[in-house]
This record gives structure tokens, sequence and C-alpha cells, in this order.
């Protein structure tokens, strides 16, 4: 380490990945609280694989990132056998995802953001399930600390992958990106956004995600008659949201909003009746933290990570029943009072959380390393 303090490189590469998710937004918000919450002298910078543009990695307060020599495929198989380029010129590495480089006799942080490959591979592909598993156990045995976001990650984890040390819990935080713009009204008329309620689901389009189960739900004996808007690209599975709807006679009741800009998604996010998060499986769920900070309603799986977040401020159903998720749903926008608590008990909780607190627990994390 440098007299004048630590210097932490950080891998920003999730950022621009084809569908970055919810690590993407992790890597980059947990880079920016590291620089505004630094202790005197200490430095951090940004590191990605060899790309043309890497804009979308840009973390305020670092600088550019840092391209490594080799692009994107060919730096993830080099990392997966522990050889070729790394940051340079720092004291610590911090991998915000198991995709790590060699350690090079420096500390090695890395964050495992869940032990679905373990608990529910069926929801990966099984090239990716392998993936994860093989890198997650080398993170494992080479990091100096696996920082994870939840307690139930924690708990899981251990009970696969051998750990040189118990995993630090770590949790997440609310973009100020998410705020209000002062524009909401032009956004809302331009995306098309309902008048009255709706109900909001955010999460790559993928199996894990639950989907199937919340359309289920909506089509269900019982449920709101409300519009359901579903914000996030499509991921792995070939999950055709349009098809089922129509399958399920929701034709017209459905829409795809895609990937949205932060100013976007927090004006469909403000305007939700109820966030609806029916994941199989998460190690955090950031959409019900951010639908809690925004004083908007949840009713979630009871996955163990989403009830720790939801920390009793949401309501929750058992994991792929439609039936209880259309009950909720309907509870929750037929009650005004029930609405109000739930926004209240949801800003309470939220308020519980941050990426600044984040950024302190791991600069504590690195200086007991370093």
């Amino acid at each position: 380490m440098t007299p004048s303090g630590p210097r932490v490189g950080v891998v920003v590469e999730q950022c621009l990945g084809p569908v970055p998710g919810g690590t993407g937004r992790y890597a980059l918000e947990v880079a920016s609280a590291l620089v505004t919450e630094a202790p005197a002298g200490a430095r951090v910078s940004a590191w990605s694989a060899w790309h043309a543009d890497v804009a979308a990695a840009r973390v305020p307060g670092a600088g550019e990132p840092r391209r490594l020599a080799l692009p994107r495929r060919a730096l993830t198989l080099a990392w997966e056998h522990g050889v070729g380029p790394a940051p340079r010129g720092v004291d610590l590495v911090h991998a915000p995802t198991p995709l790590f480089p060699p350690r090079r006799g420096r500390p090695l942080v890395v964050t495992v953001h869940d032990a679905v490959p373990w608990t529910h591979p069926e929801t990966l592909t099984p090239r990716g399930a392998r993936w994860h598993r093989a890198v997650i156990e080398r993170a494992g045995r080479l990091a100096d600390a696996v920082v994870v976001p939840t307690s139930a990650v924690a708990d899981e984890l251990a009970r696969h992958v051998p750990l040189r040390r118990p995993p630090v819990v770590v949790g997440e935080g609310v973009s100020r990106a998410l705020d209000a713009p002062p524009d909401a009204e032009e956004r809302a008329a331009a995306l098309g956004l309902p008048e009255g309620d709706y109900v909001l689901t955010l999460a790559t389009i993928e199996p894990r995600k639950g989907l199937d189960v919340l359309l289920a739900a909506m089509a269900g004996t019982g449920a709101p008659h409300v519009p359901l808007l579903v914000a996030g690209q499509p991921g792995w599975g070939g999950v055709d949201v349009h098809e089922r709807a129509a399958a399920l006679g929701l034709t017209g009741r459905v829409r795809l909003l895609g990937r949205l800009s932060d100013a976007d998604l927090a004006v469909v996010l403000g305007r939700a009746a109820v966030l609806a998060a029916p994941s199989r499986a998460e190690g955090f769920g950031l959409p019900v933290l951010e639908a809690m900070a925004a004083g908007v309603p949840v009713v979630s799986s009871d996955a163990p990570a989403l009830a720790e977040v939801g920390g009793g401020a949401t309501v929750t159903v058992p994991v792929g029943d439609g039936a209880a998720l259309a009950g909720a749903l309907a509870e929750v926008l037929g009650s005004p009072s029930l609405r109000a608590s739930l926004a209240d008990a949801g800003r309470a909780r939220a308020g519980a959380f941050s990426w600044e607190g984040a950024a302190r627990t791991l600069w504590e994390t690195y200086a007991r390393l370093l």
C-alpha cells in the first residue's frame, strides 16, 4: 500500500455486458460510492476488458475506465483459468461479480450475488450453472474476502462452497438517478403510461424471475383487472411474454417496456400502484428496495432474500403460487389503507439501506485486508 492511502481497482466489466442487469447497476453504484466515501488519500480506479466504447462503465470521480489488453470473451476465458491481464498500480482488487482477475499477490475481494447455481440450477442454462459454480468455487478458494448482499445468501453459500473465511454481508442501495425527474409528466405521456392503477414488474425476462407465475396470477380468478407493465430486457430462456399473455387471455393488458433509462424508470416506478416481484430465487432483489424507497407497495414471493430485504414491510406469498399472488395483489389494490401503510413501512425500511453505507463497510473490509 502506498503512503498516501490505498489504491483500489474495481472491475466494471459487467456494466458493458449485453444484458447488464442488476449486477451491472451494482458494479457502477458500488464503484461510485467507493469514490465518494473514500478515506483521505485513497484512490479508486475502474477496469474493463477492451471495448471501443466504455462510456456505460464510466465512474464519476474515478476517470475513464482503464481497458485491459483483451476483449471481453478472451478476458473471460483467461480469467477463468487464472491468467491474463489484471489491474495495475493498485493495492487491492474488488470484482463486483464472480468474474475476477488473477490475484497477483494483492488482496482480492469478490462479490457473489446469490447461490442460485446450487439452490435453483434449473433457472439457469446448464452451461451458465456450471460456469457460475466453477468461478464461485474458485472465489471461495482464492479471494481474501467474499462479499454477499444478504444473510440469506451467506447461509446458502456456506452450505455449498468452502470459503477461506465467513462471507461479509454488505447490503445495496437506491440510486439517486431514480429520483423523480423534473419532466416526469412529459415522460409519462411519451411512455403512454396508464392513467389509473397498474401493476409493475421490474426484471430481466428469464425463467428465474417468475413472470410465468405473475401472468397466470393476472389471468386468475379474483385477480385485479388492471394493466401489467413489464420493465426489463430479455435474458435467456426464450420467455415470450406476449405469447404467454395471449394464451392466458391477457392480450391488451400486458405491456413490455424493455430496458428503460433511469429517468424513465423513476417515472414508471413512481406511478405504479404495486410492484410484483415473483422471483423463484434472488440474492437481494434490488427492485423491491427501489419500490419501497419510492413509496410503492410491494408483493413478492417469499424467497429468503426478498423477505429479508422487505423486512416485514412487504406482502409475501409462497414461491410459484399464482393464486396467492393474485389474491395479494387484489387485496393491496383494493385497500387504500393497506396501500398507505405499506408505502409508509416501505419507506422506513428502505432508509436502512444506502450505497454510501455499503461503501463504508467495504472500505472497512479493505482496511482489514491491507
